[in-house]
């Protein structure tokens, strides 16, 4: 019980430092669809619209999902939604988590600026601080450092691919320097843009070149936005998935990637779902994908 007490004194100091904001469990709209909050077991608790970086005149939030004090450290999942960095909202992904749920897992689910706020790399950016939030304040989230998994698809597994392979690189880190040990235990992969180059110009991608921005001829810049261009011998484990009629992000951007993983030596896992689109797979294919991701999850060092 007393740990009980000092673990909700703790969340809600974090929270009220930072100003959350609690919602009701109205559904949430953008444009005209309409997104239920998630729904969680019994014991969990959630804080919402937590805000983990700003700048002038913006701020960017998080929703958090914290387990029931199990009397140790909880993971975490930290995810991106997708959009080609241009749309999309952090609430379209809430109902999505019930398979961390399952597993007592914490759930970090991440808002981040979009290109008709600012160009790149400022989604970038957001992902390492939203990264950096959760290892600062692990503590009083009861998070464990050691197994935090980092998790989106398309324009999200870019970043969540970015916020990992970046690791101790701390060229991004601007607005949330002071964290020096800057780890993942994961990359959990979805169809993401390895390679912001040739996703911009081998499949004229209109929003990659808008991200680019007045930059996007400069293949240098892009390369360095390009989680492939970080990929080394100590990465990461990465999880990848992708489907192979896939008409938006080519199936060979993941191909590519996963093979310099094994050349590398980084233990991952390709999982290409046999005439999946963009994210389309049917109900028996996202089962199966889901539980081969816990599976993965699972099989690491750090969650022995």
């Amino acid at each position: 019980m007393f740990y009980k007490a000092v673990f909700s004194i703790c969340l809600f100091m974090v929270s009220s430092f930072i100003h959350a904001q609690e919602k009701t469990d109205s559904v949430k709209t953008d444009s005209v669809k309409v997104y239920k909050p998630a729904v969680l077991p019994a014991g969990y608790i959630q804080q919402l619209d937590v805000v983990y970086t700003n700048g002038t005149g913006w701020n960017k939030k998080l929703d958090l999902y914290i387990p029931p004090l199990t009397g140790k450290p909880t993971p975490i999942i930290i995810n991106f939604h997708g959009g080609g960095w241009v749309s999309g909202v952090k609430e379209s992904q809430s109902g999505g988590f019930k398979t961390y749920f399952k597993e007592g897992w914490a759930v970090a689910n991440i808002e981040y600026r979009m290109t008709h706020e600012a160009k790149a790399p400022a989604a970038v950016e957001d992902a390492r601080c939203a990264l950096i939030y959760i290892i600062k304040n692990a503590k009083a989230l009861n998070v464990d450092v050691n197994k935090i998994v980092i998790i989106g698809g398309s324009a999200g597994g870019h970043l969540a691919m970015m916020a990992g392979l970046l690791g101790n690189d701390h060229r991004f880190d601007t607005n949330c320097l002071g964290i020096d040990n800057v780890k993942v235990a994961a990359i959990i992969d979805k169809w993401g843009i390895n390679d912001v180059w040739a996703w911009a110009y081998c499949c004229k991608s209109h929003s990659a070149q808008n991200w680019l921005d007045t930059r996007k001829k400069d293949e240098a810049y892009a390369k360095s936005l390009s989680p492939i261009t970080y990929v080394t011998k100590n990465s990461p484990p990465m999880f990848i998935v992708h489907g192979d009629a896939d008409s938006t992000v080519p199936h060979e951007q993941s191909v590519i990637l996963h093979n310099k993983l094994v050349e590398l030596g980084v233990k991952t896992k390709f999982v290409t779902v046999p005439g999946g689109g963009h994210g389309k797979f049917t109900k028996e294919q996202t089962v199966d994908v889901n539980k081969q991701i816990i599976e993965f999850i699972k099989s690491l060092d750090t969650f022995q």
